[in-house]
């Protein structure tokens, strides 16, 4: 299984929508390499929310649900479904993401506008005991 990061702001979509809606199709993705991060989710794997802009935090787990097909606003795109799995016990901030050693390479730093990356599965690790913290 894989592992995700997925950005959204909460102005728009937050995680509270995921949780009353039950799921969402992930779609308005408009970058190349975001594309290629949905295209290689596969049924199963699992995402980080995390809430971008304003909250800038980590809030929930979320497992795709169905894989990449064409964006229905563009089809020169495409979008996942995904579920809300879990809230974080508590909320992951960016500055705590940055301010932990061992998540200095995570995708979320090093490539900060991209919407959807790869969490490596220690970076998975630390993000969860950050939030139990």
């Amino acid at each position: 299984m894989a592992r995700w990061l997925m950005k959204s702001e909460p102005e728009s979509y937050s995680w509270t929508d995921l949780v009353s809606d039950g799921g969402t199709e992930w779609d308005g993705v408009r970058n190349n390499a975001a594309r290629l991060h949905l295209k290689a989710m596969s049924v199963g794997d699992e995402a980080f929310f995390y809430h971008s802009m304003s909250d800038k935090a980590v809030v929930g787990i979320m497992r795709i649900a169905r894989e990449a097909q064409p964006d229905p606003k563009d089809n020169n795109w495409v979008s996942v479904r995904v579920e809300p799995v879990r809230p974080l016990n508590r909320p992951v901030t960016l500055s705590e993401v940055k301010t932990e050693p061992r998540l200095a390479k995570m995708e979320l730093i090093r490539q900060s506008r991209l919407s959807v990356a790869p969490v490596r599965d220690d970076e998975w690790q630390t993000i969860l005991e950050m939030a139990d913290q």
